[in-house]
């Protein structure tokens, strides 16, 4: 069973870059695939980006060419590069594994990020 840690959320200025990291607690990220989701107030959870079981990354039109989604070698963390952040990217990040063994999800506590000027 992965436990899936986050950090790297913050406060930014509109048009900066953060970096949010996902560490896998005591295990690796094999056989499962990995998605980056947010929440913000008042709002569905949606996904943001995500890593396919072949490895090849996704993601949601309102943040292509912007984020970039990926995996250490070790398979032991995921991140979220975003840059030239909106407002509107304002939330909570979270990350998400599904274990392909049986389906089963598991989630991140969730690191705040806001875009502010």
């Amino acid at each position: 069973q992965v436990q899936l840690v986050e950090s790297g959320g913050g406060l930014v200025h509109p048009g900066g870059s953060l970096r949010l990291s996902c560490a896998a607690s005591e295990s690796r990220f094999d056989g499962y695939a990995m998605a980056w989701y947010r929440q913000s107030p008042g709002k569905e959870r949606e996904l943001v980006a995500g890593l396919g079981t072949d490895g090849s990354p996704f993601y949601v039109n309102a943040v292509k060419g912007r984020f970039t989604i990926s995996m250490d070698n070790t398979k032991t963390a995921v991140y979220l590069q975003m840059a030239s952040l909106k407002e509107e990217d304002t939330a909570v990040y979270l990350c998400h594994a599904i274990r392909l063994l049986d389906n089963k999800m598991f989630w991140g506590q969730g690191t705040q990020v806001t875009v502010s000027s």
